[in-house]
């Protein structure tokens, strides 16, 4: 008796089972091989063209030009836009400005912060409310921000002034005295910014393990070794991450100030930084060419700033 025998395909399966004859019948593109990923980043490299890069490279071009706002006549001068600024001592003046409200902003943003950070973290009742105490200002519209101080530093009805005339000290000018000019945007911008640092604060304490703090309590550590033994440690590489953001985002002075002073500059123009002065000289004085070439040096100002503390973060970690 002779036993028939089939050949049968390799490529061929089991009845009920998935194999080559499925993936065979699958027609589709991948995404992942293929050029579908092009669709899906299309719109936004259209959108980041069109508003970004293309501004860009058209205001670097028009600082070459001595450009106006009400006449279509347009000169090409070279450099001598950059030129002239090298000796505006105008540009030096509100430069000067920016640096100090940067280092009197840093400082207090970087250490109240963590120091509030700290006290939410050691478990104080709550906890909830002093989040939302903290962080909430960040919230708020600058311009709200600013109507709030604009009442708090009023030289007639403030509340400040009040309080010192209410201990028998003299009253103080924040908005007229030119002393008093820079520091009075100093101490808005704490109250209204300081919330974001203490949330990356917050966020960096709660992903320290506790068993570090355990293992140190067991060997007698007190609460201040702890915390410059084993917090503080953890906590640079966060640190040197909000001191790169809070220097970036302090150069780029302009909102608090120019709306506090109805961009007036402050009392003897001693609150007017960098950035109001390239808004005033192509929108009140309409050289936009000039206020090109002073907004492109103010920015390779600052990503070489980016690029020293991002250096200087490496090496302290290392």
């Amino acid at each position: 008796m002779s036993t028939s025998s089939t050949v049968r395909d390799p490529g061929a399966t089991a009845p009920g089972s998935t194999g080559p004859q499925r993936a065979d019948r699958r027609t589709g593109r991948s995404l992942v091989g293929g050029r579908g990923g092009i669709w899906f980043v299309l719109p936004f490299m259209v959108v980041y063209a069109a508003f970004v890069l293309w501004p860009l490279l058209y205001g670097l071009g028009l600082s070459f030009f001595d450009t106006s706002l009400v006449s279509d006549e347009s000169q090409f001068v070279g450099l001598d836009n950059y030129a002239r600024l090298l000796g505006d001592s105008e540009v030096w003046r509100t430069l000067w400005v920016t640096v100090l409200f940067t280092a009197g902003s840093t400082i207090p943003l970087v250490a109240i912060a963590l120091v509030m950070a700290l006290l939410v973290q050691t478990g104080v009742r709550g906890q909830w409310f002093w989040r939302f105490v903290y962080f909430a200002p960040f919230l708020l519209p600058v311009a709200t921000v600013v109507l709030i101080w604009q009442w708090l530093f009023s030289g007639d009805f403030g509340l400040f002034n009040g309080v010192l005339t209410g201990l028998g000290l003299p009253e103080v000018g924040w908005l007229t005295e030119p002393e008093m000019g820079l520091w009075s945007v100093i101490i808005l911008t704490v109250w209204w910014t300081i919330g974001f640092n203490f949330l990356l604060y917050l966020a960096a304490l709660q992903g320290i393990p506790d068993q570090l703090y355990e293992a140190a309590e067991i060997d007698g550590a007190g609460g201040w070794r702890r915390l410059f033994s084993i917090t503080l440690p953890l906590l640079t590489r966060t640190t040197a991450l909000v001191v790169v953001l809070q220097v970036l985002a302090s150069l780029k002075l302009f909102d608090q100030a120019y709306i506090l002073y109805r961009g007036s500059g402050g009392p003897g123009g001693s609150a007017t930084p960098i950035l109001q002065y390239v808004y005033d000289t192509g929108f009140v004085d309409y050289r936009l060419g000039y206020a090109s070439a002073i907004s492109y040096v103010f920015f390779v100002l600052i990503i070489l700033i980016a690029l020293v503390q991002a250096r200087l973060s490496r090496r302290s970690e290392s």
